[in-house]
């Protein structure tokens, strides 16, 4: 059976998802609200998929933008349900649940709100466990896909007349752009409601269970809390079966702000032969050491812990802090058809500079049937 949402989960979510975030994934304030409005006007229910019936549609909730960025971006929790009610009004048919496309500061609880006010089931299954750049990598096989999808963007800074209401339909790799050309329009960050499809293919393709993920990471943070930073840090290592890949002080931070509403750009950790760059796009992306070896790639979970075991965003991160970076290896965690779809790495390799697709598809199967029984 489903479980209800409580008050309680609101700080699990936010902090699993904000080490799930891997650099991104929102932002924990928006995160909390989203939350706490969810459990306040309604009683948000996370279900396992197979509580679906395999031709209810599920749809994917999620924020689009760069919150590294400095942008007067302005998202409110209505925007979120707004975002689902275009979608129905577009598909003719009502969304029976909704799952996400990433975990996140905030994206853990994208589909909370929604759940609350329109009765949505708030699905237990992501299009990726970590938080990523593009929407393709989230969307569950459908980036190389021909068939025309619904996406929908709410969402602005309302005092800057910035405040946006769109609906595209088309090939998934040729609109999901334009959501993130709405993203910067509307102030740099927008809600979303996008590629509405049977719970049957979603059972399939997606990354299953990964809100439960956050969750239980939230809980083993929350549990660790009052022993201090390096009990915090060891039970995310536990929690999620990685390790502390490097530690040291950040000597260089390079980050760009492009106008397709994404952070590009490099830290560096440490000087000379120990040296370790990492390469991020809103996320941290890959880890190469001084000589150029790559010591981590997408789809691995990469994230950035301070002393206190607090996760760190790209945009928090500055030079002279010292921070611990986690890695945990895509083999210990579900991957869904997105992330080992070629067709997702070269819009990201090209704006980033660097391999990645090698890397990530390295040793991993690639899910037989990813674009059956999307109807």
């Amino acid at each position: 059976m489903g479980r209800i949402l409580t008050e309680k989960d609101v700080e699990a979510a936010v902090k699993g998802g904000s080490v799930y975030a891997a650099g991104g994934g929102g932002w924990a304030d928006h995160g909390r609200m989203l939350g706490l409005a969810a459990v306040s006007v309604g009683k948000p229910e996370l279900v396992d998929i197979e509580e679906l019936e395999p031709r209810d549609w599920v749809a994917t909730a999620a924020a689009i933008g760069a919150p590294a960025s400095t942008t007067p971006w302005e998202m409110r929790g209505v925007d979120y349900v707004k975002a689902v009610e275009l979608l129905e009004k577009a598909l003719g048919d009502k969304v029976r649940g909704l799952m996400i496309g990433q975990n996140g500061k905030s994206s853990t609880l994208n589909a909370w709100l929604p759940s609350a006010i329109l009765g949505t089931k708030v699905v237990d299954a992501v299009g990726d466990i970590r938080a990523h750049p593009t929407g393709d990598m989230g969307s569950i096989g459908m980036a190389g896909s021909p068939k025309k999808m619904i996406q929908t963007a709410v969402g602005g800074n309302r005092a800057e007349n910035r405040y946006i209401e769109l609906v595209v339909k088309g090939a998934t790799a040729k609109i999901s752009p334009i959501l993130r050309t709405a993203a910067d329009m509307s102030g740099g960050f927008i809600a979303s409601c996008r590629n509405p499809l049977r719970a049957k293919y979603v059972q399939r393709n997606a990354a299953l269970g990964g809100i439960s993920l956050a969750l239980s990471l939230g809980e083993a943070i929350i549990a660790a809390e009052k022993k201090g930073g390096s009990a915090i840090i060891d039970a995310i290592v536990k929690a999620t079966g990685g390790t502390i890949l490097v530690k040291g002080a950040v000597t260089k931070k390079d980050l760009v702000y492009t106008k397709e509403a994404f952070d590009i750009g490099r830290f560096v950790l440490g000087e000379g032969d120990k040296a370790v760059t990492i390469h991020t796009m809103n996320e941290y992306m890959a880890i190469d050491d001084a000589g150029g070896n790559r010591l981590a790639t997408f789809p691995d979970v990469i994230a950035t812990l301070d002393a206190a075991g607090q996760p760190l965003s790209a945009g928090q991160l500055r030079e002279g802090m010292f921070v611990f970076v986690l890695h945990v290896p895509k083999k210990v965690i579900p991957l869904s058809s997105s992330v080992i779809d070629p067709a997702v790495y070269p819009p990201v390799e090209k704006a980033m500079g660097i391999e990645l697709a090698k890397y990530a598809l390295d040793g991993v199967k690639r899910k037989k049937k990813a674009r059956k029984g999307w109807a």
